[in-house]
């Protein structure tokens, strides 16, 4: 991310009424490579892979704030990795990890990881510090430190089906589980901030805690969602949930995060209202069937359906409505900073 990137990002945040609305996209491992003519395994394996990968992206479309921007990570592994789970590398496709907890009764016996040794984690943080003066002479700084968020990576190492169902289940299992992997996620950021002082932001993603019901939202979701957050000083402090989003908007202010990226199912407006005022609406066209699959003229109708009902669009910032998926057309990006333009 540029500095003039940065500071248009801020000054969104601050509620500025800019000339253009700002066009954001965050971007993982399954869709910068196939820009880039790579393999997903390549990409992830090499660090020139990956650096060139990324410049390409944000040399292509200098209008785009890539959030995290040049994010160096391994799919749904890199977290999962350091408690042990086994990951799985197919040459084309997304990452994955395998669940390590097969019975309740094991989560008494996890240990929180350090994430300084353990797992991908000192790969990722590697990557960055090797490729970071590259980074540096091409205008752009290392601004945020990421991590998929507790339930998420909690998920990955009992199980998604067990995880929710132990909710109701087996509650004091799966807060002690919350509870470690909180502790490790604020670690990890916690690390990432410390090895690179640009770093003024927060993205943290986790799309299970759209499977709770308000009551454990409360329980399961806004406490250590609250706890990361308040464990970096910094300005920009994002959640991306593209699962179910009212519950987690409507807490998004207890839950310390000022930026928000949801579901193309729900609307700027009704987002704004469950959110409030001060947070910042990352959104909100489909991704993959107007964004992916669409046509240019598909992607400007789709961003004036969603920024027509508005009546004000100050902390608004136009992408999808979740992750860039995968063989997302050049002339489809271009079509989006032109609708913001507009």
């Amino acid at each position: 991310m540029t500095d003039q990137q940065w500071q248009t990002l801020l000054s969104v945040l601050d509620g500025r009424r800019l000339e253009k609305l700002p066009v954001g996209l965050i971007v993982d491992c399954p869709s910068l490579p196939g820009w880039a003519g790579i393999s997903i395994l390549d990409y992830l394996t090499d660090d020139r892979c990956w650096l060139q990968a990324n410049l390409q992206a944000v040399q292509r479309f200098p209008e785009v704030i890539f959030l995290p921007g040049f994010w160096a990570e391994y799919g749904m592994c890199t977290e999962p990795s350091a408690f042990g789970c086994r990951c799985v590398w197919p040459e084309n496709d997304f990452p994955f990890a395998r669940k390590m907890l097969h019975d309740y009764a094991d989560i008494d016996k996890l240990t929180k990881p350090d994430c300084r040794t353990e797992g991908i984690c000192p790969f990722a943080l590697k990557r960055l510090a090797h490729c970071r003066d590259e980074i540096e002479q091409a205008g752009h700084r290392i601004r945020f430190a990421a991590s998929r968020g507790p339930m998420n990576i909690a998920t990955y190492l009992l199980g998604h089906t067990e995880t929710l169902i132990g909710v109701k289940t087996n509650p004091r299992e799966i807060h002690r589980l919350m509870e470690v992997v909180t502790e490790f996620v604020v670690d990890w950021l916690r690390l990432q901030a410390e090895s690179f002082p640009s770093i003024d932001g927060m993205l943290v993603l986790d799309d299970l805690i759209g499977f709770l019901g308000e009551k454990d939202f409360q329980q399961f979701a806004v406490p250590y969602f609250r706890q990361i957050a308040d464990s970096l000083d910094v300005r920009v402090k994002a959640l991306h949930n593209d699962c179910h989003g009212m519950i987690t908007a409507r807490h998004l202010q207890r839950m310390g995060f000022n930026l928000f990226n949801f579901s193309f199912e729900h609307g700027l407006t009704e987002i704004r209202r469950a959110a409030g005022e001060s947070v910042t609406l990352l959104g909100n066209i489909p991704p993959r069937d107007v964004l992916a699959r669409g046509t240019p003229e598909d992607v400007r109708r789709s961003v004036a359906e969603a920024l027509d009902p508005l009546e004000d669009t100050r902390r608004i910032i136009l992408s999808v409505g979740g992750g860039t998926p995968p063989e997302v057309p050049a002339a489809n990006i271009e079509a989006l900073c032109a609708a913001a333009r507009q």
